[in-house]
């Protein structure tokens, strides 16, 4: 088995925003390769598009001078915080489908092979009408092959999606991501993939499945080739760093989950980091040294696992 360890882009909005930086910290800092870049750091509805294009190719230029591989582009906090494809409103959703578009241009002109992310939310009358989700849900399918026509236009090789946490924010069981990835699948002329968080997965289903992160990575591990860690006492995603404080709270063992992995037949899969602070101090300074710390943690785990 073969895992590839790097970054998501989360932890540099607001404070290293400058593509200089960022490429500089992981290359240098953290002494990484790999990246998936955060949507949040060069947002589709609000950066104009010549300006979009302008720091993509920066992006592009610094990526091949530091060495880094950008293997996709993921949604950010700004669109978590919106409905997107399942708004009550069509309006609203047809501007969330202009998004999309300028997320797959976006990743388009980073010359990024894979792209994807966090799908929407029902609203909380939505959520409680079986009808209307299931007319929402075959419009996101369909929505889903329109993209995935876009994506293949633009030369992206792969479309990406995340099961999330809440009843809302559809899939957040096993049971429905597995509904799901074959409703994307058959509607994409792209290959889909899943995007496991450890941190994510309906705590309160009523499945205990659904709220253990080995039981997903059980589920899903041949069809698994991206996993975002964070570490999480599983209450709720807490996005925490691999660092001795939040270890010693946290649920996610590395080493389990490395065994986890092989035992579900992986062949090969990327690590993410995904850790998130709030955007203002004391956080600003503690950054890059939990970076580290928690970079050095999954080392660590991964050199002793004999990966």
């Amino acid at each position: 088995m073969r895992i590839n360890l790097g970054v998501n882009l989360s932890f540099a909005i607001t404070r290293y925003v400058e593509p200089e930086e960022w490429t500089k910290i992981v290359s240098q800092k953290l002494e990484l390769k790999y990246i998936q870049f955060f949507s949040d750091l060069l947002d589709p509805f609000f950066t104009p598009p010549s300006i979009r294009s302008e720091i993509c190719q920066k992006i592009k230029n610094l990526n091949k001078k530091h060495n880094l591989e950008m293997h996709s582009v993921f949604s950010g906090t700004i669109p978590h915080c919106l409905n997107l494809l399942l708004h009550p409103d069509e309006r609203m959703r047809r501007a969330a489908l202009k998004w999309y578009e300028g997320g797959i241009e976006m990743t388009s002109e980073m010359e990024c092979p894979g792209y994807g992310g966090f799908l929407g939310a029902f609203s909380k009358r939505d959520v409680q009408d079986e009808r209307k989700k299931k007319v929402l849900l075959n419009e996101l399918i369909d929505h889903w092959g329109y993209l995935s026509r876009l994506a293949k236009k633009r030369g992206i090789k792969f479309l990406l999606f995340e099961p999330m946490s809440c009843i809302r924010e559809f899939p957040s069981t096993i049971s429905e991501t597995k509904w799901l990835y074959q409703k994307l699948s058959e509607s994409s002329e792209l290959p889909v993939y899943l995007c496991l968080d450890v941190g994510h997965g309906r705590a309160r289903s009523g499945n205990e499945r659904d709220a253990n992160p080995y039981a997903w990575l059980r589920e899903f591990a041949p069809k698994n080739p991206v996993i975002h860690l964070q570490q999480t006492d599983r209450m709720t995603s807490r996005h925490w760093p691999f660092i001795e404080e939040f270890n010693r709270r946290g649920k996610i063992e590395a080493k389990k989950l490395i065994r986890t992995l092989k035992g579900g037949g992986t062949k090969e899969t990327f690590f993410f980091l995904e850790i998130m602070y709030p955007p203002f101090e004391p956080f600003d300074d503690l950054v890059l040294d939990d970076l580290k710390e928690s970079v050095n943690y999954w080392r660590k785990a991964l050199r002793e696992s004999e990966i």
